[in-house]
């Protein structure tokens, strides 16, 4: 009787901690419908675009540089700063890191001012759009004949709030990073962070919507929420368990350690008293 009593505990035990290993696996696990060496196909091409409140480094470059000095505002400013230094190299140099310390507004209109040309466009633009936007009016304009116009961003950030380990805003020097590169940056999800519906907050011509990933999925590289966009913010929800642990009575934790008291106090009456008529 007792043995048959202690095999039917053991077995019980036993499947509680398998069926509790298994479902822990698969909510924690990333991308756990795919077989490993497989080749995932991302079906949507990454196109950050710009927004009104970027602010953009723009700089021209010309196998005559004198010829494009007009156009780079911040070179200009640099040149009466440096002038009289007599030294060419020295002036080059600095010339160059004045220009990337400073950049263009877009306006809430879309717009920026750059010298001589004016206002242009820069709303709703990839990077290279705009820089071949400018490559072409300065040749259409005889402005210069052999333009080549960088652009790049200067505030890309994205935030990460949540069950993340460090919650925090990211400001980024390159504008290509994916849900997983962030959720690195701060910690990866905690183990009470859901996986399966992962939010993303994502302003798009004015309107605020509210995506969703599934991290557990291979289906998330076909997702346009696999790759951030400037300003992006995401939101990792707290598993039913930890929403159950934050509202419940806080008093719940000092009845369990009781009834399991209660439990192993009755077990040893039992096998102490009762089983001992049977032996």
């Amino acid at each position: 009787m007792r043995f048959r009593l202690s095999v039917w505990m053991g077995l019980a035990a036993l499947s509680i901690v398998l069926f509790t290993s298994c479902y822990h696996t698969k909510e924690l696990a990333y991308v756990s419908d795919a077989e490993r060496d497989s080749a995932q196909v991302i079906l949507n091409n990454y196109t950050a675009t710009i927004h009104p409140g970027d602010q953009l480094y723009i700089y021209v470059s010309s196998q005559t540089p004198e010829s494009v000095i007009p156009f780079n505002e911040e070179t200009n400013k640099s040149v009466s700063a440096l002038a009289g230094s007599g030294n060419a190299a020295a002036q080059t140099a600095n010339l160059t890191l004045q220009a990337k310390s400073t950049g263009y507004n877009v306006s809430d209109d879309g717009y920026i001012i750059f010298p001589v040309l004016g206002k242009i466009l820069a709303a709703g633009l990839t990077r290279d759009t705009l820089a071949h936007v400018i490559e072409h009016r300065l040749l259409s304009e005889g402005q210069v004949t052999d333009p080549v116009v960088e652009v790049k961003m200067m505030n890309f950030r994205v935030a990460v709030i949540g069950e993340v380990k460090y919650p925090k805003e990211l400001h980024l020097t390159s504008e290509r990073i994916t849900i997983f590169e962030a959720l690195a940056m701060c910690g990866d999800i905690t183990m009470d962070g859901k996986r399966t519906n992962v939010g993303v907050l994502r302003e798009t011509d004015g309107i605020v919507i509210l995506g969703e990933i599934d991290l557990t999925s291979k289906e998330l590289f076909n997702s346009p929420y696999y790759y951030l966009q400037q300003n992006d913010i995401v939101y990792v929800e707290p598993t039913k368990k930890k929403k159950r642990l934050a509202t419940r009575n806080p008093k719940i934790p000092i009845y369990i350690s009781f009834g399991t008291s209660m439990t192993r106090f009755a077990l040893m009456i039992y096998n102490r008293y009762i089983l001992d008529r049977y032996k």
